[in-house]
């Protein structure tokens, strides 16, 4: 998310993923459009070696800085046989699965709607080890990132391949990843970015597949967060090309102007969920975290004070909080970690959140509130806060690498790792959030739609349009009308307040998942996967055979 609303993505260490996934996080619900703007990528030094503030994950208890050369990182573990037998493991446990596809790349119209239109080459990738004639082609509905992010970590679509004979097809989102038209120019560009444009670009692109390997088999697609909502209304748009999707962690009721108003503060509350003794947390990590925004926004006020925010939190640069405005920044970049961990609070060690460049321990969140389950008197400011760093730490030093907070932007950024998620929200896909400070563990943030308008015209010169997204998809009438959309939601990700929690019809259909976190029914199996994300896989497995067996009675109604 960006600053207008709410902050964009930070790059935890190295700038490598501010830009990261889900830039449709992006916009997490961060509100505060002026402070936003300030913030720079931050790393943490995380202080393991207090006692009172050892991390509860085993492998990253007692960790100092005296001895973080010696750490050993964090590994993904709980992996099937079958899968850690079939592929070739990353460093971090995951699994090669480039090696097991080809990248190609497809001319496409920038401008499907009009006859003459100049072209661009989206990349996508196929994997057809287990491809049959008789099979299936499973199409991955790129979202913001590049889309080796979701081939490495769809495991749905990789384990059920060979039973299904399914040809694996993972499509990147135009201007993102490998496929971003106009180069260094292509901010002067940007009237082609749209989920219209992206969404013929998927039918093209299935049709030319279908037609190059001669193949008339269904079309399963599988979609997680904005590609849940961008694979629902691919169903929904082009049911002839698409015969079903599974729409994992989908906030499709996320639009103001449907039939329900939007619970703008869902994000912060699930996320504060997270966070509390209900969801495994510490007790005290809620009331903490609350605290400390009055103590540091009253550090804050002088220099003294905000001297003693930089030392606590070991700022690398002490001169950049040099006012509130920037100890507000500061606020926005911590609120920023509790919203990661809770999208990411899988019960076992991934990197998904990180993009692939660190792994996260399991129930982060959890780990993340052990630092924060004392009790710490009023006049101990620095105590909590110490606290508050460690805590944050989980996700900003997930390497256990960094000694301080760097405040410095990243000086090597090309045009084409701009925030174009930014650029979709404020032309088409406004989501608007709010923060209440009492059912969150937040502050008090009314939504402002004249400040977002305002920031979109700012930082794009076009206008907001906080209803078209209901106007052009339908919202709740256009799901209620439509067939064959699976939709799965977890009570610890925080997008599930916005997201489809009841059943539609026979055939638009709500998956609880209890104890997931964002779109974790998508990923690999794991011995540590909690019970509700198997019943979700086997849900979603039953209605994919479904829509297979359809097709195939369908075309031996034609051919008798």
């Amino acid at each position: 998310m960006t600053a207008s609303e709410l902050l964009p993505m930070l790059r935890p260490h190295d700038g490598a993923i501010q830009r990261r996934h889900e830039g449709f996080f992006k916009r997490l619900p961060l509100i505060c459009a002026v402070v936003g703007a300030l913030l720079a990528p931050i790393v943490l030094f995380v202080d393991f070696h207090s006692a009172k503030n050892v991390n509860t994950n085993d492998n990253v208890k007692n960790v100092s800085i005296n001895n973080i050369n010696n750490f050993t990182p964090l590994r993904v573990e709980g992996l099937s046989d079958a899968v850690t037998s079939a592929y070739e493991l990353n460093p971090d446990g995951t699994p090669n699965l480039l090696k097991e596809c080809k990248e190609l790349y497809f001319t496409q119209m920038l401008d499907h709607f009009i006859a003459n239109s100049p072209t661009y080459e989206e990349r996508y990738f196929v994997c057809d080890k287990y491809s049959r004639k008789d099979g299936v082609i499973f199409f991955y509905v790129g979202n913001e990132a590049d889309v080796e992010l979701y081939l490495n970590n769809t495991g749905l679509m990789w384990e059920n391949a060979e039973e299904f004979g399914a040809m694996l097809v993972f499509a990147e989102h135009r201007y993102f990843g490998k496929s971003v038209p106009f180069g260094s120019e292509v901010r002067q560009h940007m009237q082609y970015l749209s989920t219209e444009q992206a969404l013929a670009d998927y039918a093209v692109l299935i049709e030319a597949i279908k037609e190059e390997y001669k193949l008339d088999v269904p079309v399963v697609g599988f979609g997680g967060s904005y590609g849940g909502m961008l694979g629902s209304w691919f169903r929904m748009k082009y049911p002839h090309i698409l015969d079903g999707v599974i729409a994992a962690s989908a906030p499709i009721l996320s639009y103001i102007g449907d039939e329900k108003a939007v619970d703008m503060e869902s994000f912060a509350r699930i996320t504060t969920f997270d966070a509390s003794p209900e969801a495994g947390s510490s007790e005290q990590c809620v009331p903490n975290v609350r605290r400390s925004w009055q103590v540091i926004r009253e550090l804050g006020k002088t220099d003294d004070g905000r001297k003693d925010i930089a030392t606590a939190f070991s700022l690398c640069d002490t001169e950049k909080l040099d006012s509130e405005e920037d100890v507000e920044s500061l606020i926005q970049w911590i609120k920023s970690a509790f919203d990661y961990l809770a999208m990411g609070n899988y019960p076992y060690p991934s990197p998904y959140i990180m993009n692939g460049k660190s792994v996260l321990p399991p129930y982060p969140v959890r780990v993340a509130c052990d630092h924060l389950k004392f009790t710490y008197a009023e006049s101990d400011h620095m105590g909590l806060l110490e606290a508050l760093r460690d805590g944050v730490g989980v996700y900003y030093n997930s390497t256990f690498d960094a000694k301080c907070f760097q405040t410095s932007p990243p000086s090597n950024e090309s045009a084409a790792d701009s925030n174009f998620w930014d650029y979709i929200y404020c032309s088409e896909s406004y989501q608007p959030t709010s923060l209440d400070g009492e059912k969150d563990m937040f502050w008090p943030v009314p939504w402002n739609l004249t400040a977002d308008a305002e920031n979109c015209k700012k930082e794009w010169n076009i206008t907001l349009r906080p209803h078209w997204a209901v106007t052009q998809y339908g919202g709740r009438k256009a799901l209620k009308a439509a067939s064959n959309i699976v939709l799965s939601n977890g009570d610890y990700d925080p997008w599930s307040g916005t997201g489809v929690l009841e059943d539609f019809s026979d055939s638009v259909v709500y998956v609880p998942v209890e104890g997931g976190a964002h779109h974790l029914d998508l990923f690999f199996s794991n011995d540590m996967d909690p019970p509700a994300v198997k019943e979700a896989r086997a849900t979603e497995l039953k209605h994919i055979k479904k829509w297979v067996r359809e097709y195939y009675d369908q075309i031996k109604k034609r051919e008798t």
